[in-house]
């Protein structure tokens, strides 16, 4: 049997992973418009300024941005997954060996797919 498919625990688990979302949409909001800040920035600002002796160039940031919103994809795409497997009420459930997740792992990892055991497979 798998972990839940309905009852409290299901809307708990479903609760905070759509919180888990929302909160991941709202960065990918920040970064879009952190990115566009640094593209206005950059157009008036000295094409190489790779010499630029105020630190950091407008290319490391952008840089920076890219890896934050690439990084906050792949998070929207685990929690979808997760939200995808508890409505097959398949949530709780190894996708390595098909033996039960335990719930002291997902309630620290929600987006968790594979048990202990399985996870650096």
């Amino acid at each position: 049997m798998t972990f839940m498919e309905r009852g409290p625990e299901a809307d708990e688990v479903r609760a905070r992973l759509l919180a888990m979302r929302a909160d991941a949409l709202d960065r990918a909001v920040g970064l879009g418009a952190a990115k566009s800040d640094l593209v206005e920035a950059s157009w008036g600002a000295n094409i190489d300024d790779e010499h630029d002796p105020e630190g950091q160039t407008i290319a490391f940031e952008r840089a920076q941005v890219d890896a934050l919103a690439a990084d906050v994809r792949r998070r929207l795409a685990e929690v979808d997954a997760a939200l995808d497997r508890l409505a097959a009420g398949t949530y709780g459930t190894c996708v390595v060996g098909g033996e039960p997740i335990d719930p002291e792992r997902l309630r620290a990892r929600p987006t968790a797919t594979t048990c202990v055991e399985h996870a650096a497979q």
